[in-house]
């Protein structure tokens, strides 16, 4: 079985991910934390030397190579991976997909501290300018987002909320 988390930046996609491949005997990986290894530098040099369209397609091509390699994974992308090189099919077509939907006032409230070192968001120290980045980079993602089969609400999406959700999934299809 494949797993993968899709969402916002700092919806917890990693967290809830690592907790999720225990429940399931499964591996995890990053897909961020993958890039990373398989580059040898951190997102940010990528961005800083490449610019984001390199990095795209540099994620693109990871997120095959992990598919390719691992037939049960659970996966946690980036924020932008369904957004971008038909990744969303390759995540439909190979695994379930789970959005982790977090509100913005959460989403702020985790990130503020770390907006700095994520490229799209080291912009956006303040408070006030990262609500407004991630309320519009939400309306940019949200069409990609919502064609996830599985969604998780808010907080309350633990492992076995998952793990019921994912459930009543398999045995509805």
């Amino acid at each position: 079985m494949r797993l993968y988390l899709i969402g916002m930046p700092g919806a917890g996609k990693t967290t809830l991910g690592r907790a999720l491949a225990v429940a399931y005997g499964l591996p995890f990986r990053d897909l961020d934390e993958e890039i990373v290894r398989r580059e040898g530098r951190n997102i940010a040099d990528i961005f800083a030397a490449e610019g984001e369209a390199y990095f795209r397609e540099r994620e693109a091509a990871v997120l095959r190579e992990v598919v390719r390699e691992l037939p049960g994974v659970v996966l946690a992308t980036g924020g932008g991976t369904p957004c971008f090189h038909q990744n969303l099919e390759v995540l439909l077509e190979t695994g379930y997909t789970l959005y982790l939907e977090m509100p913005v006032s959460e989403l702020v409230r985790r990130l503020e501290r770390g907006a700095a070192s994520r490229p799209l968001l080291a912009q956006a120290a303040d408070p006030g300018v990262l609500e407004a980045r991630l309320y519009e980079t939400l309306a940019a993602r949200q069409q990609f987002y919502s064609r996830a089969p599985l969604r998780c609400i808010g907080t309350a999406c633990s492992v076995g909320a998952v793990q019921r959700l994912l459930s009543r999934y398999q045995a509805s299809g």
